[in-house]
């Protein structure tokens, strides 16, 4: 998964390629950490993002919850294939899906 930062003051954004999975879910905890100090609004950009699994997901509600005391968090250019995962999984109803 490669993960291309764009930083301008206090907003932040992540777009995301490629698979957040089991093996690269870490990798983006670990950017979220060191990066989300000071940010007020976060965006994760998904065009490039082609499956997501449960410890993606957990790595997002992380994030959200990070995010629901120090700003806002939203979610955009969702495929249909994740989509559905968030749909079933719920997080329709957690997450700002644009």
């Amino acid at each position: 998964m490669n993960i291309n930062k764009n930083a301008n003051g206090a907003n932040l954004s992540l777009a995301l390629e490629g698979r957040l999975d089991t093996t690269t879910a870490p990798q983006l905890e670990a950017e979220l950490k060191s990066a989300l100090s000071g940010v007020t609004a976060l965006t994760f950009d998904f065009a490039g993002l082609d499956y997501i699994s449960s410890a993606g997901l957990r790595v997002l509600l992380s994030a959200q919850k990070v995010m629901k005391k120090q700003g806002s968090m939203k979610i955009i250019n969702v495929n249909e294939t994740i989509m559905e995962v968030f749909d079933v999984t719920g997080f329709v109803d957690i997450l700002t899906i644009e």
